[in-house]
């Protein structure tokens, strides 16, 4: 792949992209010093807003609020319509590819994804299977992980299935470039992401079947690095923001307890990971969760939002076959491509992986975050290693991915106005009829020089992604 790096305001001669001109325009007609202020007050309306995330890395699990870059990020509209059909196949293939694992599993008989990946995967909940969902859909909520590499073509870096994050950052962000950038924001018709909230519930009522559902939001608590946007989403739908002791199951119903007296409970978005969802199914010293909540969930008297088990499908080890599971489902040519990714649990591949450990990026295949990586380029000899050592302990445990080029945005920082490279990180909501994408996503910034680990976690800031509609030919 090439190492060349793809600059999305300005293209190789120094013009602005297509779309990207009154950005431009905007960043020539200001002093660094003045988009410096402005970017200071967007921090300190995320600050007042509350809008933070935990940093678990760290002994006191400091509270952060989230850096955010008052710098755009543009894409075309027609660019960004291809991308939207990449992510709406790649879901749709992934929720026939769940079902398919806890049905008849035709996809292993057929060779193509190794039992043993499935069966023994962590993520894989015995308590699914032959659960007949009124409609077949698992992931209803998914964040697809996106990078524009040296070729100026988008990549998949990975799929997240479980609990994604992020939402609640691209829609205050937009509101700080809509109050601090009228004038720039106003010159050109941005495609709107505010309604996000609404397409959720909608998507939400749609899934339960029913016209009215009781609908609440689970989180684990404050605690949690997103509580800020599990209570943003609650209050933003209208919905309840509970957690697991506000909950009671009788009689494989669930039911609210409020001020009023129980009410029945339809639709569950839960931000709780698996392990913790069910005392009496996952794990027995859980007390964020609801005991008996599987068993009202196989009788088919609650619906889970994302369905458990789900985690499977976005296990870092089954990412490869994704292309592979489009063409089995769906019969069609993958729009989007992975990275080309090495297993280290096959012999070839962990050799290599182990020989070139220096130029590439190892993941854990359970790991989230940012955690758990080694960035070769970026790591010292003893860094390097010390993670050979847990590669050959346990090679089934990590994927290795060449060190890629992240295309970089201008933006704001100690120095000035300069290059950091960026991902995108668009929200697919998959509903009984149709798949739908709020035209945008979360685009997050690698504020450190170098850098290409863009979690907040790790030091990442966010981006407002502005999807324009232009006029002219495509890019």
């Amino acid at each position: 792949m090439s190492s060349a790096l793809y600059d999305e305001l300005f293209s190789s001669d120094g013009t602005a992209r297509r779309g990207c001109e009154h950005v431009a325009e905007w960043l020539a007609g200001n002093k660094p010093g003045d988009i410096a202020t402005l970017n200071q007050q967007a921090l300190t309306m995320f600050y007042r807003k509350g809008v933070t995330f935990t940093v678990y890395s760290e002994a006191s699990n400091i509270e952060r609020v989230i850096p955010f870059d008052i710098i755009p990020r543009i894409i075309a509209a027609d660019e960004w319509r291809a991308l939207e059909a990449g992510c709406a196949q790649r879901i749709r293939a992934l929720n026939m590819f769940i079902h398919d694992i806890y049905h008849e599993r035709h996809i292993i008989r057929a060779g193509l994804v190794p039992a043993a990946q499935i069966m023994v995967n962590d993520c894989y909940q015995p308590w699914m299977y032959g659960i007949n969902l009124p409609h077949p859909i698992y992931a209803h909520i998914s964040g697809i992980d996106l990078i524009r590499h040296g070729d100026g073509q988008y990549y998949v870096l990975e799929d997240n299935l479980r609990t994604p994050s992020g939402v609640s950052y691209m829609l205050e962000g937009r509101k700080i470039s809509e109050s601090l950038l009228p004038d720039v924001f106003g010159a050109q018709k941005v495609l709107p992401v505010d309604h996000y909230p609404q397409m959720l519930k909608e998507n939400l009522v749609a899934c339960s079947g029913k016209d009215d559902p009781n609908i609440v939001v689970l989180t684990p608590g404050r605690y949690n690095s997103a509580y800020y946007e599990h209570a943003f989403l609650a209050r933003e739908m209208g919905v309840p923001l509970v957690h697991g002791y506000d909950l009671l199951v009788e009689d494989n119903y669930v039911y609210i307890k409020t001020v009023t007296g129980r009410q029945r409970v339809d639709v569950i978005y839960r931000r709780l990971d698996d392990p913790f969802l069910d005392p009496l199914a996952f794990r027995p010293d859980s007390i964020l969760g609801v005991p008996a909540l599987m068993s009202a969930y196989r009788a088919g008297n609650v619906v889970i939002c994302n369905a458990p088990g789900t985690g499977v499908a976005d296990d870092k080890s089954v990412y490869p076959y994704v292309g592979d599971m489009i063409r089995f489902y769906l019969s069609e040519e993958p729009i989007l491509h992975n990275v080309p990714t090495y297993q280290c649990r096959k012999k070839e591949d962990l050799s290599y992986v182990l020989s070139h450990l220096h130029e590439l990026v190892v993941k854990e295949t359970q790991g989230s975050g940012g955690y758990g990586m080694l960035v070769g380029p970026k790591s010292s000899k003893q860094e390097i290693a010390d993670y050979r050592k847990r590669i050959e302990a346990d090679p089934d445990g990590f994927i290795a991915q060449p060190t890629l080029a992240l295309s970089t945005c201008p933006t704001c920082v100690e120095e000035g106005i300069a290059p950091r490279h960026i991902d995108l990180r668009p929200f697919v909501l998959s509903g009984p009829d149709k798949v739908r994408i709020v035209p945008g996503g979360l685009t997050r910034v690698a504020l450190h020089e170098g850098s290409l680990v863009v979690n907040s976690s790790q030091g990442g800031g966010v981006k407002d992604t502005w999807i324009v509609e232009t006029e002219g030919e495509p890019l």
